[in-house]
């Protein structure tokens, strides 16, 4: 019988389930079934010798009905206190359940300054990594109940993506109240499920949902079709599947949509660089460097700039665009945005002798840059 090997094989796994498989229908409380459901896979993978790791959506969700809400909050003040009594009440749960198998949970919240920052993201990543070894369950979420509209990673498709690169997983698994991905919104009639997603770009021209059908999360096969993008590029397969195929598909079956890895994985500071890192500005590249960068993969040069867009300070994230607009790269800058102007266009040379020696150097290093 076939078996997917990048399923079967995985030894450390990132398992995403939505606030819809864990409670149901928009204002229910947290389901103990389906809790009991995704822990019994979780330490089905643990008996056959996998790490996992829970990105567990619910909190707000979670906290609806004991605030005598039938429904999603719209307002942010409201969501996050539906987060703080409901955030509580799902780790409960989940600690429970685990240990009957005998199991030990941990509690992992995050905001996305925790992923942007990297400093914070080290600091994440050595703490993920030490609860892993001591054989603890961490039971991930985004920090509802601090989270602000214009920090927050908007849905833990996202979130679970950049855990995967985090700890550096073989696999990813997205459990979700759809089954797989289909060639048409899976409610139209004659939609078929696609089994296997070679590349995500081949999937382009399709038509994708938007939030879940229970009304309780704030993703959809859109943001599902993003984190495989996020962790095939960085080599780490991709499985969506429901809670009720996930000990199934998790076995190896065919079902649910595998999205298979197209790289090695690539170092973590270079995927933070790429996926996690937010732009604090753009450096605006003539024809020629755009050349040299993509094709020869060499360093950025104040020669080969022509405008400077945002403000930002040494060290700081940036994209590096073209003249029309297209941003082909992400790099971490050598110089603060006001020393810069007073360099374009200029070698390095000519830089050393008018302003002294510690102008000659990169703008970007190209260890300090990665292609988009």
């Amino acid at each position: 019988m076939y078996k997917r090997q990048a399923v079967t094989s995985a030894k450390r796994i990132v398992i995403k389930i939505g606030s819809s498989s864990l409670t149901g229908k928009a204002g229910s409380a947290l389901d103990d079934a389906s809790v009991e459901k995704i822990v019994k896979v979780v330490a089905d993978l643990k008996a056959r010798g996998a790490e996992v790791l829970v990105v567990s959506s619910g909190a707000i969700a979670a906290g609806l009905a004991p605030l005598g809400l039938t429904t999603r909050p719209k307002d942010l003040a409201t969501q996050q206190a539906a987060a703080s009594v409901g955030q509580g009440l799902l780790i409960a749960r989940y600690t429970d359940h685990l240990a009957r198998h005998k199991i030990t949970a941990s509690q992992v919240l995050l905001t996305t300054e925790d992923i942007v920052r990297r400093s914070h993201y080290q600091n994440a990543q050595r703490t993920l990594t030490k609860l892993i070894s001591l054989g603890v369950v961490p039971i991930i979420n985004e920090n509802d109940s601090v989270g602000t509209q214009e920090i927050r990673f908007g849905d833990n498709d996202r979130l679970a993506a950049l855990v995967a690169l985090l700890v550096n997983a073989d696999l990813l698994v997205l459990v979700s109240d759809i089954d797989a991905l289909y060639d048409a919104p899976p409610t139209q009639a004659g939609a078929k499920a696609i089994h296997e997603v070679a590349k995500v770009s081949d999937i382009d021209s399709l038509t994708l949902g938007g939030a879940g059908s229970a009304g309780v999360g704030s993703g959809g096969m859109v943001t599902k079709v993003e984190a495989a993008r996020i962790s095939t590029s960085a080599g780490i397969a991709m499985l969506l599947t429901s809670l009720e195929q996930s000990g199934e598909t998790l076995a190896g079956s065919a079902l649910g949509t595998l999205f298979h890895a197209q790289a090695n994985k690539s170092n973590s500071r270079m995927l933070w660089l790429a996926h996690a890192s937010t732009p604090q500005g753009r450096l605006v590249l003539d024809a020629g460097a755009v050349t040299a960068i993509l094709e020869r993969g060499v360093s950025l040069l104040p020669a080969g700039v022509t405008a400077v867009q945002g403000e930002f300070i040494s060290g700081d994230a940036v994209e590096l665009a073209s003249a029309d607009g297209k941003v082909i790269a992400r790099g971490l800058v050598a110089f603060d945005s006001d020393e810069i102007p007073a360099m374009l266009g200029r070698s390095t040379k000519e830089l050393a002798q008018s302003l002294g020696a510690e102008y000659e150097r990169e703008l970007v290093h190209r260890d300090d840059l990665v292609l988009l």
